[in-house]
């Protein structure tokens, strides 16, 4: 794989994009009057929700795994993942016709293994613990080979992460902001990336949840902290930033956001009731910013990245009751 030591550069992100161009979906980009005008500011979100796995996690994946030698590929792939990089790793794999073996914590989403299931690959279940992950997938690439391809610290995937900012500039070329939520800054990183390709004018502004802040207090400090014990109903944003990501965002965000719980699932509702989607609670984060912060947005053009829409039918019946 590449050089996790360095971002990747203009060339790794045109090459990912033509390389997963038809392997992934060209989302649309969806917009509602009546959502600008509660939240003062013209918002074009990106329906990431309506990739084949459901998430923008398709693209890194796709990106990484066409990009392996046949020698390398014919081995498999393996990760660990509580669900979106899991399920679009293992398709991946299905695409190229190769193993791919994944480990998720035994909490995960019910939605998310049985879409791992779909693709065909091979699931071994631990401990949901950072440390339980990371020794249960060292075992299975010891046994099997395959190679490791990390949910976000690494330049192939945030290279085709960046390809849904690539795309949302073309489809609204005037914006002014655009806006990602963060969990081990993967997505935002590629955006970034993308935007100073592309759109150097526009303002990048990420998002998290107040209860899982890491990335939050690692710009403001100036160094990489830990998350700790994360509180939030966002599952896909319990992560932690890794030094490649930390060094991408530190060099490109104007900030980060922080947003509650309650105007999280106040996001969820708008989603369903106005742009007529269903996203999970880590997408909402960027819409739970228009409605909880302000950063300058009013009156503005505002993309979002609107990353996924895994989420249990019965959770999200109970966030959208009144």
């Amino acid at each position: 794989m590449a050089d996790t030591k360095n971002p990747p550069g203009a060339e790794d992100i045109i090459q990912a994009r033509t390389r997963i161009g038809n392997l992934v979906k060209h989302t649309p980009v969806v917009n509602s009057e009546r959502l600008d005008r509660l939240l003062g500011c013209r918002v074009f979100s990106k329906a990431e929700c309506l990739q084949e796995t459901g998430s923008f996690k398709a693209r890194g994946a796709t990106n990484a795994v066409f990009s392996l030698a046949a020698e390398k590929a014919c081995q498999g792939v393996a990760t660990h993942s509580s669900g979106n990089h899991a399920a679009a790793l293992a398709r991946a794999a299905a695409l190229r016709g190769v193993p791919a073996y994944i480990v998720m914590p035994a909490n995960a989403p019910r939605i998310k293994v049985q879409a791992v299931e779909y693709y065909g690959a091979k699931i071994t279940f631990c401990e949901p613990t950072l440390s339980a992950r990371q020794k249960t997938l060292q075992k299975v690439i010891t046994d099997t080979g395959a190679c490791f391809i990390h949910p976000y610290d690494e330049p192939l995937v945030i290279a085709g992460q960046a390809t849904a900012a690539l795309e949302l500039f073309e489809q609204v070329p005037k914006l002014d902001l655009l806006l990602a939520p963060i969990g081990g800054g993967g997505l935002m990183s590629g955006c970034a990336l993308a935007t100073a390709l592309a759109r150097p004018s526009v303002r990048l502004v990420g998002t998290e949840p107040r209860g899982a802040d890491d990335a939050f207090r690692s710009l403001q400090e100036g160094r990489l902290l830990p998350q700790e014990n994360p509180q939030t109903i966002a599952d896909g944003l319990r992560t932690q930033l890794s030094e490649l990501t930390f060094s991408i965002l530190s060099r490109h965000l104007e900030r980060i956001v922080t947003v509650s719980e309650e105007a999280m699932v106040k996001a969820l509702r708008l989603a369903a009731e106005h742009l007529k989607l269903v996203i999970e609670p880590s997408a909402a984060v960027p819409l739970a910013a228009l409605l909880e912060c302000d950063f300058g947005q009013r009156g503005k053009n505002v993309g979002v990245i609107l990353s996924g829409g895994n989420v249990e039918p019965d959770a999200l019946a109970g966030y959208l009751k009144d």
